[in-house]
């Protein structure tokens, strides 16, 4: 009899309590499969010990509510008792470093202890996973503010983005930390959404490599990524957070799930959080179709699947599809939900009565319970020679040279030229006035989901634990020169009889005025963007359009410097100003890299990852729209952006030869083939910079409406000055399907052009080709990646 069978056959009410001091206990020989493993503990588990898994705990998190969100002081209003809680176990310690701030080292040492309680307390020796929020870097004090999300999308490089989430899951892992709850995979469908910030951008494609590098650098430095959220949370009706999603399976199945299915694919994720959503009626988190049939039995993912935060519960407080706490538990895990977070509520008390009732299968615990313990056990939390306190944790440093490097790069990377009649870059000596209510606000530069916006303002004494120079102290070191500053107006307030008027007046007495405005990121109305932070219309906030039109009318030249976590409507003001510059929460060192931008010390690259509307009120709408989703004779609303998705200019107009079609010399495409474009790019100017080479699909004639056209690959070349480089796009046909009318995804034969374009409206030139072949149908397996290379070439010097 083996070892497995042995410790298995033991009634797990007569479990050897000193089970956790075996050195020979079967879950801890590390050279058994880990499924062998596994099932040695679920075999000896009492119900109780199982159900411990399944949970997460909250210790410190505020009853009110105030720190986090609405609805939390339902889920924490009875005092966590710390000795009851770890006595059977425990599956997930939540957020030991982003509930409050901590020193770093403090923190480690704090949350070792803790493990170390864990371990004692319950028969077998498990630690818990611990897992933090790390969107914009690790969610801790003193750790590197990164740039937000859509600023990833700006980038259009998906290299520096595995880059930095490498960098975040080894300062999180240096910490004790396992599990990271980002990437945010969700697909702008409404710009008005208040988490709009926290998406990449409205392209699934885009979204889906960039969101899928992150993952990598995730996974790759060992901790745990988390999908979220999933699926369909950015569609809600009207951009109101959890309002109701109204979406066809057709833009469901070609829209919203694809980024989801690129991760699980080729990143190697080991989570998904499902979302708060309700997709016609049904919530994420009691849908078994969603969490199950096609997460696992169709797209197999292995992995745990972790609740939102209290999503659970409100199954029955909010959702109205569960009659108690046991039937929202008993909904959830026949769904698929295996963890609860991020405290116990339904899957403690509730769950185990229900269980015992016989009115939950205990199969359905142990097929959730199998899969945390398998992951504990490949992370290494069941080996005997784990230890509670990583080695240098007593040197814990979470705002490192390199990290701040690569935020600096992204920074750069991620600033939006969008218009610009030659006042940019400034030039030298110039009177310089810089204005607007995040000239000189250090939190101007941070998503919501940074430490010192989602958990520091609630506690300012310890200050933001980071150097963040504002735009104003970045201008003033870089100019060299005295700049005038005036506030004008606060973000969302009505301004005082004087402020514009200052604002006013140091415009008109500069050579070029700098007016930076936009949002400030919180929390549930707390900011102008963020979670909970929705809009009723693309307006700027407050009276900072009114401060902008003020400003224009000195006559001085204006640079408009958008800082926001969402796109405006800006087609008046864009109109006046000198040049026009967009940047998505840049990060910490946001500041300087804006600075470096507009005195020229590094070119502009950024590419729009979401249009700019010119209308405030033609929303929802983005440029994924069919023909009829397009300005049209048969309404008098246009909702042409003013800037469209991909939109970006340099200093320098980089310069591309026509296209050369490889592979197709008579243009036709097979439906099961591939077609190679290559053009080469040149930078004729002097300084480095970037340009992005975007391949779109048009596809005229389908048998459903299509888009007019999809980003379908794209290709980021940076030259030096002088240089040039040779780019080749490899597209096989699989990107060009789509859900047909029977619900199918299929390679349909038929005309189409790939359109080589420097924005999703501006084409350097069309190709067309025709799909020969039969049609095809093609799932999860199916080749959607546009491959790409880009050979660079000798500088040719004078």
């Amino acid at each position: 009899m083996n070892r497995t069978t042995e410790v298995a056959a033991t009634p797990a009410g007569d479990a050897d309590p000193t089970a956790a001091d075996q050195p020979d206990a079967v879950w801890r020989d590390v050279d058994l499969p880990v499924a062998d493993r596994v099932e040695a503990l679920v075999g000896a588990m009492t119900l109780e010990e199982k159900l411990a898994q399944l949970v997460g705990v909250w210790v410190g998190a505020d009853p009110s509510g105030a720190g986090v969100a609405p609805h939390q002081h339902d889920m924490t209003a009875e005092p966590v008792v710390w000795e009851d809680v770890i006595a059977s176990g425990l599956g997930q310690l939540t957020r030991p470093f982003g509930t409050r701030p901590v020193d770093p080292v403090a923190g480690a040492r704090s949350l070792a202890a803790s493990q170390r309680q864990v371990v004692a307390a319950n028969r077998f020796g498990i630690p818990a996973l611990v897992h933090e929020e790390c969107l914009t870097g690790f969610a801790a004090w003193q750790a590197t503010a990164y740039p937000a999300p859509l600023s990833w999308g700006a980038s259009f490089d998906p290299e520096l983005v595995t880059r930095m989430s490498g960098l975040i899951g080894a300062s999180m892992r240096a910490a004790g930390v396992h599990q990271g709850l980002a990437p945010v995979l969700d697909v702008t469908r409404d710009y008005r959404w208040g988490r709009t910030e926290e998406t990449i951008g409205e392209d699934p494609y885009l979204v889906g490599t960039v969101a899928t590098a992150y993952v990598r650098g995730l996974e790759q430095s060992g901790i745990v990524a988390t999908l979220k959220h999933f699926a369909g949370y950015s569609a809600s009706r009207a951009g109101r957070n959890l309002a109701p999603v109204a979406i066809g399976p057709r833009e469901f199945a070609d829209v919203v799930l694809p980024p989801f299915e690129m991760a699980v694919r080729d990143g190697g994720v080991r989570s998904v959080m499902h979302s708060y959503t309700e997709v016609d009626g049904v919530p994420s988190a009691a849908d078994p179709a969603l969490l199950t049939t096609l997460l696992r039995d169709t797209w197999g993912f292995d992995g745990t699947v972790v609740a939102d935060y209290f999503a659970v519960k409100f199954l029955q407080s909010l959702h109205g599809v569960a009659e108690d706490e046991a039937h929202a538990a008993a909904l959830a895990l026949t769904a698929g939900v295996d963890v609860e977070l991020p405290t116990v509520r339904c899957y403690g008390a509730p769950l185990l009565d229900a269980v015992r009732r016989g009115d939950v299968d205990e199969a359905l615990v142990d097929r959730a319970l199998r899969r945390v313990l398998r992951q504990k056990v490949e992370l290494g939390l069941l080996d005997p020679d784990w230890t509670a306190l990583p080695d240098g944790a007593d040197e814990l440093r979470l705002d490192s040279p390199e990290a701040q490097d690569v935020a600096l790069r992204l920074a750069r990377e991620s600033v939006v030229l969008l218009a610009n009649d030659g006042v940019l870059p400034l030039r030298p000596g110039v009177r310089l006035a810089v204005v607007g209510p995040l000239a000189d606000d250090p939190m101007a530069m941070l998503g919501c989901y940074s430490f010192p916006a989602h958990i520091g303002v609630h506690h300012p004494d310890a200050g933001l634990g980071l150097e963040i120079p504002t735009v104003l102290a970045a201008l003033r070191d870089a100019v060299g020169g005295p700049v005038a500053h005036a506030k004008g107006c606060e973000v969302s307030a009505e301004p005082g009889p004087d402020d514009i008027a200052a604002a006013v007046a140091a415009a008109a007495d500069a050579d070029v005025c700098v007016v930076a405005v936009g949002d400030l990121a919180g929390l549930f109305g707390r900011g102008t963007s963020g979670e909970g932070c929705d809009a009723t219309d693309l307006r700027l906030p407050g009276a900072q359009a009114d401060l902008v039109r003020a400003v224009l009318a000195t006559g001085t030249p204006v640079v408009l410097l958008l800082i926001t976590g969402r796109p405006y409507a800006i087609g008046d003001l864009a109109e006046g100003a000198a040049a026009v510059v967009q940047t998505f929460f840049p990060g910490q060192l946001g500041g300087r890299a804006i600075a470096d931008v507009l005195t020229g010390a590094v070119a502009p690259s950024g590419r729009l990852p979401v249009g700019i509307p010119a209308d405030p009120s033609g929303q929802p709408g983005t440029y994924l729209s069919a023909p009829l989703g397009r300005r049209t004779e048969v309404s008098n609303v246009d909702p042409t952006p003013v800037f469209p998705f991909g939109h970006g200019l340099g200093y320098d107009a980089f310069t591309w030869s026509p296209v050369r079609v490889l592979g197709a010399a008579d243009g036709t495409w097979s439906t099961d083939g591939e077609v190679e474009l290559e053009l080469d790019v040149r930078n004729p100017g002097e300084r480095p910079g970037a340009d992005v080479v975007q391949l779109y699909l048009h596809d005229p004639v389908a048998q459903v409406t299509r888009p007019v056209v999809r980003l379908v690959g794209y290709a980021r070349v940076e030259l030096a000055g002088g240089a040039s480089a040779r780019v080749r796009l490899r597209v096989p046909a699989d990107v060009t399907s789509f859900t047909g009318r029977e619900g199918r995804r299929v390679v349909e034969p038929g005309a189409v052009q790939l359109r080589v374009s420097r924005s999703s409206a501006d084409v350097h030139e069309a190709v067309d080709l025709r799909l020969v072949g039969p049609l095809r149908e093609v799932d999860h397996t199916r080749r959607w990646l546009t491959a790409v290379s880009v050979t660079h070439e000798e500088v040719e010097r004078a």
